[in-house]
């Protein structure tokens, strides 16, 4: 009987396998930049003369006269 050789040696199917891996990473991280870049930062939706700081000045005021 004679042994079939399948036409791959061993280094061709650690390329393949890393090849694989880094496929899968790659798509990871698109997926988290993806979803990072939906996501609005906080930063954006602050107005900049926000109604906090007049209410913080209504607190102070009823905190002396009480």
């Amino acid at each position: 009987m004679e042994s079939r050789d399948t036409g791959l040696s061993t280094a061709a199917v650690v390329a393949i396998v890393c090849n694989v891996l880094v496929a899968v990473l790659l798509l990871v991280l698109f997926l988290i930049l993806y979803k990072a870049c939906k996501v609005p930062s906080s930063q954006e939706r602050v107005p900049v003369l926000a109604p906090g700081n007049t209410q913080q000045k209504h607190e102070q005021k009823y905190l002396l006269t009480t």
